[in-house]
């Protein structure tokens, strides 16, 4: 039987493999060669894996490393992953990999804690790419989310992976059709690392930190170039989230569209395309 995971990876140009940061097993994929990608996942079972849409893009003009978050994908859990947590592992991470001020790009939940980190030492980061990351702003999970997440959590069957994933994406059909292959292994993967006791432990301490806000005046100390990056149905972090916090700080703000919280999954050429202007402002 193929692994689901390396199912996903399947003609991606890239390397899998296991080492130890800050005392935690962090797996990686990384492919590619040139200025450092740093690719963060969202709040997802699954781990880096979800990028792998957009890794073969990516990969042409830069170094792309994507590792799994601690307690996420196929990385060791911590005892709590909270901002100091995440920043010890995060920096122990890129001098081990020799990241020299990497574009991050930090997805969801991820976001909230890439941004949180960056407002207390931004000093590893070459720009800063918030993904869809509810504590940027003022948040309110909405119930829909709230009834979906929870139903799969308690048990992540086929049905209620389905429920989630139509909330998630804006057209799941459409992504499911242009890769079935690809994403049987997605959800497939997803939902057996769900069963995890301390994959089930990481994602509540995600959800608690997450979506708690950022006040402003932490924000304000971010130092490096800071873009916000939205999908204009995102259904999971309002768009209205992102318009508010371009506003208060003066962060440029990309929308892609036809896509909810996940692009470079929806519409992985136009969240490649996005990202190549973004960095194409100096």
């Amino acid at each position: 039987m193929t692994d689901p995971r390396q199912q996903m990876l399947t003609g991606v140009p890239a390397t899998a493999r296991t080492i130890d940061v800050d005392d935690v097993a962090t797996a990686v994929i990384e492919a590619g060669d040139g200025p450092p990608f740093l690719l963060l996942h969202g709040g997802i079972e699954c781990g880096g894996a979800m990028w792998t849409p957009v890794l073969s893009l990516l990969a042409e003009h830069h170094r792309v490393v994507v590792p799994d978050i601690p307690g996420l994908g196929e990385s060791a859990p911590v005892a709590r992953l909270d901002v100091d947590t995440f920043g010890g592992w995060l920096t122990a991470l890129s001098e081990q990999l020799g990241l020299e001020q990497p574009t991050v790009v930090a997805h969801s939940l991820i976001g909230s804690l890439a941004a949180r980190f960056a407002t207390q030492d931004a000093a590893l980061i070459g720009r800063l790419v918030i993904y869809a990351a509810p504590a940027v702003g003022a948040y309110r999970m909405p119930l829909r989310l709230r009834y979906v997440a929870i139903r799969s959590a308690i048990r992540p069957s086929a049905h209620n992976a389905e429920r989630f994933e139509r909330f998630a994406l804006l057209d799941l059909d459409t992504v499911r059709g242009r890769d079935p292959g690809w994403f049987t292994a997605f959800d497939g993967y997803t939902r057996a690392r769900a069963r995890e006791p301390h994959v089930k432990r990481t994602m509540r301490q995600l959800i608690s930190t997450g979506t708690k806000r950022i006040p402003d005046n932490d924000l304000a100390r971010i130092s490096v170039p800071t873009t916000l990056l939205w999908g204009r149905h995102d259904r999971m972090v309002p768009f209205a989230v992102a318009e508010s916090a371009a506003t208060r700080h003066g962060w440029p703000l990309h929308i892609i569209d036809d896509a909810a919280h996940a692009p470079h999954v929806e519409q992985p050429d136009a969240f490649v395309d996005t990202l190549t202007t973004i960095l194409a402002v100096r």
